[in-house]
Formats: C-alpha cells, structure tokens, sequence
C-alpha cells in the first residue's frame, strides 16, 4: 500500500473541496460492539494521511459520545479536515429500537449548540437534518439551519434519507451541499427520484454504508451469530434468518469481480459506489466506517479501481434481488415518502 494520496472533489456547488472518499465514525464509539480507542485514533490519523478530509459523526450516536471522541483529533487538525455532523435524531437509552425525529426550530437550535460544545470548535463545516419530521415544513427546519449559517455556527448544510421533492423545497430555501443517504450494491432506492435531483440541483452525494454494514464484505454472514448482543445489526432484517443466508448467496458476483481484479470483494463494492460519480454525472463521496488503519488503506486504494462495462452489468441485479428491509422501522427514512 502506498501512501499516494486519494483525489479531491468540492461537494457539490457549494460545499468544502474533500477527499472522493469520506470515513464514517460511528462504530468508533456507538452500535458495532465493543471499540479499541487507541486503534480508532490510529484509523482517524492514517485517513488523513491518505487524503480523508470528510469525516461523518451525529450526535445520536452514543448520544453525543462520538463527537467528544472526535474532538481532539478535529481540534489537532482543525484546517485540514471537514467535520460533518447530524441532529434531529435520538436513541433513547432504555430501548435502542426506537427513534425520535425532531425538526423544530428551537431544537435545532438546541442541537446545534450542544455539538459545537461537544466537538470545542468554533463552527461545524456540515451540518445535516439527520432525519425528516414529516409534521415540520421542511422550509422551516431548513429556514432555521440557514439562520445558523448566518450567525456563523455552522458553515455548509446538508440533509440525510430525503426525497427528490424535498430536496427541492429544501434549495430553494437555502443552498444546500450534500445528502446522505444510503446507497451500495445492496440499496439503490434512491436512483430514481433523489441522485436526478441531486444532480439537477448541483447537490453532492454522500453515500452512507456503502459496504452494506460491512455484509457485502463478507465479514459477517448472519448477525444473530456472528455479532455480539450489543451490535445493531441484529435489529435490521437483511442480516438475520433466511434474508442473511438468502443475500449472503448474491454475493458470488462480487468475489468474482474481486478475483479478477486482484482485490478484497470489500473494494469492488466501494469501488461501483465511487464510480456511480462518473455513471451518474454528480460528485459521489461515501463514507465508509471502520475501525482499523489497514481497512482505511483498502478503501482508499479502491478508489483507484475502474470497473468495465461488463462488470458494471454483472453486479446490476443485485440490489433488485435483497431479501429484507434495511430498517426493521422503515417510517424514519425516505423509502416511503418517494
């Protein structure tokens, strides 16, 4: 593994200049099992290394434990790093399977303040609308947002599991960077109404679990044995019973790729991500999470991986073949609202 460093590309036409690829930090601190600090900062220092500029926490995760951890490797790197964070979602404590959705103004106002406290710095880069609280217009959640860009809190504005339409209504209030939705060989939904409207509007893609949660790695093959108790992975159908073992056999065309090109069937996953930039004509940067250095040299050096034709083909039909949801609540994303 070299240390060439990945490309850049601005998020969208208004947002910070990044890496092509992002990191994902919430299993850093929140809902993959146990986490080794010291490996963690070692992850966060080696991304950067390696041209990671993005990185992607929320204060649901561990309620507002990941951004405390992050807090002083963003501080030590504060002009070389974009720091992205969410609000309007919580985990209440005494059940993980439940989610609350806010958008209101005074909670957002209320949010945003405990995470510039958590994360000591002065002003948050990206600042996304986690989740969408349809009883909200989202003029006002987004209204509201656009007030903390004025008052200098918050830089650029993001927006997470929205649809096509509220995109739109989003921008016309205020400019908007980038959305986060969830976008891999395994979830495709939003290739119809929200990538055409993201590309229509100059909006940059940041997809989130690109590598399926780490199922299309083939790390882990049925959550309910192969995860720990405390992994919420084994709340989300696609990886438990029948659905696990029916998608874990739709795999076989991503070792097959892998094989020919030499590389983990981790990297072919990332590498069809990074390259829908190209397929569908918009900045695409994802952010895969992990937890060890040697993971983020691997993802990285799949942003080096060009795809034929024919291989594009061959991992197609995937996505239309997934067994399962990819939440056991399906209310808190975008799929039903398109």
């Amino acid at each position: 593994m070299t240390d060439t460093q990945i490309p850049t590309v601005r998020l969208g036409d208004t947002g910070p200049e990044v890496g092509v690829q992002g990191l994902g930090c919430m299993g850093m601190s929140f809902a993959y099992g146990p986490s080794d600090a010291k490996q963690s900062r070692a992850t966060l220092e080696r991304a950067l290394e390696l041209g990671v500029t993005l990185y992607d926490t929320a204060d649901a995760y561990g309620a507002g434990e990941n951004e405390r951890f992050l807090s002083p490797f963003f501080k030590a790197h504060r002009d070389e790093v974009v720091v992205a964070t969410k609000f309007a979602l919580s985990i209440p404590a005494d059940d993980p399977t439940r989610r609350i959705v806010r958008n209101d103004p005074p909670y957002i106002r209320q949010a945003v303040e405990a995470s510039l406290k958590r994360l000591d710095i002065d002003a948050i880069d990206l600042y996304y609308m986690h989740r969408r609280d349809v009883n909200v217009p989202i003029e006002e959640s987004v209204g509201t947002m656009a007030e903390l860009v004025r008052e200098g809190k918050v830089k650029h504005l993001g927006l997470s599991e929205v649809t096509g339409a509220e995109l739109r209504a989003a921008q016309a209030v205020h400019p908007i960077a980038a959305l986060q939705s969830e976008w891999s060989l395994f979830s495709r939904d939003i290739e119809e109404g929200v990538v055409p409207a993201a590309r229509e509007l100059g909006v940059a893609l940041v997809p989130y679990s690109p590598l399926g949660r780490g199922f299309l790695t083939g790390s882990f093959t049925n959550a309910d044995k192969d995860l720990t108790a405390d992994d919420f992975r084994r709340q989300q159908p696609r990886f438990t019973g029948e659905n696990a073992a029916a998608n874990a056999a739709l795999l076989e065309p991503v070792r097959a790729v892998a094989e020919a090109h030499g590389v983990t069937p981790a990297q072919i996953a990332l590498a069809w991500v990074q390259q829908q930039a190209a397929v569908r004509d918009l900045p695409v940067v994802p952010i895969p999470g992990t937890r060890k250095p040697e993971r983020v040299e691997q993802n990285a050096a799949a942003t080096r991986i060009e795809l034929t034709v024919e291989e594009l083909s061959l991992l197609e039909p995937i996505a239309s073949k997934v067994a399962g949801d990819r939440y056991a609540d399906m209310t808190f994303t975008s799929a039903g609202r398109e």
